[in-house]
């Protein structure tokens, strides 16, 4: 099941059936099926904190997963996603994107995280933005039906 939360924030998403349906679509693509996966949608502070706590990072960031399967081959996502509504609005800005493509695209982000797409390095990082690009292609065309 996929739920969505909020902690320290009053933004509260919409179309949440369509997301769902959406990101049930992205997993699947890959092979995947969408476990228990939990959107919770916080400020910067909340997030940092977090980063601080779990990864010993001190820094701001958009979005934190928590992969939370006991048995990391199994092919139905689980896990904890918290979204920094504050980042994502700024982001959105920063790239031009808008607040509700970006909103979008950190979304996909987290299960692409849990699929097994990575960031760290340029090539990873290439990899991640195209499967992003290709999923905003497919909530493009859902949001067109």
């Amino acid at each position: 099941m996929i739920s969505f939360f909020k902690e320290n924030t009053t933004f509260d998403i919409k179309q949440k059936n369509k997301i769902k349906a959406w990101l049930k679509s992205i997993a699947e693509g890959y092979g995947f099926a969408a476990g228990d996966l939990n959107y919770i949608f916080c400020d910067d502070e909340y997030l940092l904190a977090m980063n601080r706590q779990y990864l010993g990072h001190d820094y701001y960031t958009d979005i934190i997963t928590f992969d939370s399967r006991e048995d990391i081959s199994s092919k139905r996502l689980s896990g904890d996603i918290f979204i920094s509504v504050d980042t994502v609005k700024a982001n959105g800005i920063q790239y031009g994107e808008g607040f509700g493509r970006e909103i979008m695209r950190v979304i996909v982000h987290g299960v692409l995280h849990l699929i097994g797409f990575d960031d760290h390095t340029a090539a990873e990082q290439k990899r991640m933005r195209e499967a992003e690009n290709k999923a905003l292609g497919q909530w493009d065309t859902i949001m067109m039906s």
